[in-house]
């Protein structure tokens, strides 16, 4: 048996499965009066003195026992009693049995980490004569009130289920959306438990399409979601409804080679689209769970931006691929310097060489005699070529990238994916698409067909703009001096890339960024606090464009 003790709740009577090693060979419904912990949010101290000082591991352990016992036997207002928030908790934990209709639970605490205790639930879902098992693993943590002094649970939704959050609830019914079947482009069939990344996708999709598809509704449990406009997250199927096929752009392998890339890095995420038609191929995030960055992250780009900036450098006359441009190791912007990394410089660059090596002043000083124009350049490039913030209709909701106007400083800054500069892993893949295609198709992923929806469009790139991108790109990922050719090794075929690294406040190490294209597949990777761009995102880009054509 493992060890701690078995709260069971059978038929809404709770019996308890006692002797676990550390609680000791007890009922755990016993002595759940004052005995010297809990007392919640709202409980007075009992003597004059407030204890002070971390939690004992006797107050973790007698603290989750209590709780747990509470929860376990439907007294809500106990199991409240003993957190740091009742007004939160009781609600909250009375929902479980009557808005989720689970009926029986056991839950297994695990050993203690610090002041952290795991814990199982063995549950069954009950609604309308239909019954399921449900099982899931959450957490708790005990700490001291601050005005009681008395060891509490520190309240959180993620206590009752790992996945809930604040101003979410759970609950089962009759699913509020139809179910669907969701394909990718070869006819896979695509599930969360396959692709965990595709969680919050799937149900979009369904809320979105399901009824269109001809799908009907079934008896699941879900949570609630805190959006108006969000989508529900279902948890359980108690009686499946008939699914509704939706197609998608999707590529089952190259989602599955994104799922296992970005779990080399904690806070990483990869989109991979195809360039010549702006299909959307992968889409993955690591925890998969939570915030999906692939496709909402708003964070700086850091050099990866260069590609953008080198073609707006292109396009206004202030340099070419080959033409010769200087990379001192630092230049000023109105009094403000800005440097490259290491304060390195080289000493006859040209711009593909200076975009290789990534140096910064290279892309700052060359736009200093655009003069008031310099505040603004980058904006029209970025939206009339590239089709940042025109709006994007992927069929899923999506951040679609923000370079607004800007002055003084920020505008240098701009230049070198820095200041107000906002993109996420698919906007950068898009980017890198449209600089290999020769023009913007915006990234979708599910035909627009199904909805009619109207497509965001950009004007192309001029055909040398775009054959100078490639050939930088390329020179990036293939020459020894290039900061992608590591990361970019073992991927054949026609391929180019560039690094990134973003300076964010509040972050002791930078955002590593990389994004790269291999063929007819572009990809793009964030890792937050990842360091150097071919460190930690580079990896990440090569797996998945090695899993494409």
């Amino acid at each position: 048996m493992r060890s701690g003790v078995k709260v069971a709740v059978v038929s809404g009577v709770f019996a308890v499965v006692a002797g676990g090693v550390g609680y000791g060979a007890y009922n755990v419904l016993d002595g759940l009066g004052d005995s010297g912990v809990g007392g919640g949010s709202d409980a007075k101290a009992s003597s004059s003195e407030v204890k002070t000082g971390p939690v004992t591991e006797d107050e973790i352990a007698e603290t989750s026992k209590k709780f747990l016992a509470a929860w376990a036997k439907g007294d809500a207002a106990d199991a409240a009693g003993l957190t740091n928030n009742k007004g939160d908790a009781e609600p909250a934990l009375a929902a479980y049995g009557e808005s989720a209709h689970v009926t029986k639970a056991v839950i297994t605490p695990g050993p203690a980490t610090g002041s952290r205790v795991p814990y199982t639930v063995e549950a069954t879902v009950s609604y309308e004569g239909r019954t399921k098992p449900w099982s899931y693993a959450s957490e708790l943590t005990v700490v001291r009130g601050l005005t009681t002094g008395n060891p509490l649970v520190d309240w959180a939704p993620s206590v009752i289920h790992p996945e809930l959050d604040e101003g979410e609830s759970l609950e089962t019914g009759e699913s509020k959306t139809a179910s669907i079947e969701a394909v990718d482009r070869k006819g896979n069939v695509l599930t969360k438990e396959k692709y965990p990344s595709l969680g919050g996708i799937l149900e979009e999709l369904r809320e979105k399409y399901g009824e269109k598809a001809g799908g009907t509704t079934g008896i699941e449990t879900w949570i609630n979601s805190a959006s108006a406009d969000g989508p529900d997250q279902t948890l359980l199927t108690l009686v499946k409804g008939k699914p509704g096929r939706v197609p998608t752009t999707l590529d089952a392998g190259i989602q599955a080679a994104a799922e296992k890339a970005v779990k080399k890095f904690d806070k990483s995420s990869v989109a991979a689209v195809e360039p010549s038609t702006g299909a959307i191929r992968a889409l993955a995030n690591n925890p998969a769970s939570g915030f999906e960055s692939a496709r909402f992250a708003a964070v700086a780009p850091g050099s990866t931006m260069k590609i953008v900036t080198a073609a707006m450098i292109i396009q206004n006359g202030l340099g070419s691929a080959n033409g010769p441009v200087e990379c001192p190791s630092d230049v000023t912007w109105l009094g403000v310097p800005f440097h490259n990394l290491d304060n390195f410089s080289m000493p006859h660059p040209t711009l593909k060489t200076a975009f290789a090596r990534s140096c910064n002043t290279a892309f700052i000083k060359p736009v200093k005699p655009l003069g008031d124009k310099a505040d603004t350049a980058l904006v029209n490039e970025a939206s009339q070529y590239f089709g940042i913030g025109r709006n994007w209709q992927a069929g899923i909701k999506t951040v679609d990238g923000s370079v607004p106007p800007s002055e003084g400083a920020e505008t240098a800054a701009s230049y070198i994916g820095q200041g107000k500069i906002q993109m996420n892993p698919l906007n950068m893949a898009s980017i890198t698409a449209t600089a290999v295609n020769g023009r913007f198709l915006q990234p979708y992923i599910v035909p627009k067909e199904l909805d009619n929806r109207k497509f965001a469009t950009a004007s192309p790139l001029p055909g040398d703009v775009s054959a100078q991108l490639k050939q930088m790109l390329r020179y990036t990922a293939t020459n020894a001096e290039g900061t992608a050719t590591r990361a970019m090794a073992g991927v054949g075929g026609d391929k180019g890339a560039k690094t990134g690294s973003a300076e964010i406040g509040g972050q002791a190490t930078s955002d590593s960024w990389f994004t790269g294209f291999s063929n007819d597949l572009a990809a793009a990777a964030l890792v937050q606090s990842g360091g150097h761009g071919g460190d930690a995102a580079g990896p990440v880009v090569a797996d998945v464009l090695l899993a494409g054509p």
